[in-house]
């Protein structure tokens, strides 16, 4: 299993994509490259952007990705709302995803706020494993 796939937030910007695909699949085919693929990709952006920061060497560059992934989030919001306007996207299902981008919204910016906040911390995550490990070792008993 890879580390983004243990994080709580990526399934669920997975679960998210379902729903624009299956939301968006009843747009008008004049909007197949229009608002349709607008809101795919930026939808599949947001786990994609999880994905790729957690292989960053830094909790600040994962942090980035994270705050990226928030903004394609946003883009969705953006254009939820035209769809809407434009009469594609009916009230209810605007109103599933726009619950569903909140709570995406706050678990993005709940981990963001934990990669950032253990930067203040005097140990890093990957030090302060490594003491408790050794403080939990018994010592040897070598006569």
């Amino acid at each position: 299993m890879f580390n983004f796939e243990k994080l709580e937030v990526w399934p669920e910007a997975i679960n998210f994509a379902d729903s624009v695909y299956t939301i968006t699949r009843t747009f008008p085919e004049t909007e197949r490259f229009g608002l349709t693929n607008q809101m795919r990709r930026a939808a599949v952006s947001i786990s994609s952007n999880l994905a790729e920061g957690s292989a960053r060497s830094s909790r600040p560059d994962f942090a980035r990705f994270v705050e990226i992934a928030n903004g394609s989030l946003f883009e969705v919001v953006s254009q939820a709302t035209i769809s809407k306007r434009q009469e594609f996207l009916p009230e209810t299902d605007f109103n599933q995803l726009y619950s569903a981008c909140e709570k995406q919204s706050k678990m993005l910016s709940g981990l963001r706020r934990s990669l950032l906040e253990s930067l203040s911390q005097p140990s890093t995550p990957w030090r302060g494993e490594a003491e408790r490990r050794r403080l939990n070792q018994k010592p040897s008993t070598t006569a």
